[in-house]
């Protein structure tokens, strides 16, 4: 039986990050925003990987699909953050992704779609 001693009910660093956002920081905060941005390139480098096993496509076909090495798309699947924008479309393109982009500049916003 679970008690108030329980290690459930003690604070941690987990529930810091949820309940006071201490680690992160606030919405709008710089450090994060710089978090946000580099999960979002670690869950895109997740998503790319994922769809090119369903695609059943090694590593290697797939840098040949586009014309990079097998340890580039290697890096991509790990950290977007160190590749172009440029080959990161080539490998949506090879994978078949449909690819839609929103900019926001100054309370304009511009879509495109790929």
């Amino acid at each position: 039986m679970l008690n108030g001693n329980s290690s459930l009910f003690r604070p941690t660093k987990h529930n810091q990050l949820l309940n006071g956002l201490e680690i992160i920081g606030k919405v709008g905060a710089p450090e994060r925003e710089q978090y946000e941005f580099d999960l979002k390139l670690e869950l895109l480098g997740a998503m790319i990987k994922k769809t090119r096993q369903e695609r059943h496509l090694t590593q290697e076909e797939l840098g040949k699909l586009i014309g990079v090495q097998k340890a580039q798309i290697s890096k991509l699947e790990r950290n977007a953050s160190n590749v172009t924008i440029e080959t990161v479309l080539r490998v949506l393109k090879a994978l078949q992704a449909n690819v839609k982009f929103k900019i926001e500049l100054s309370g304009d916003d511009l879509n495109l779609a790929s």
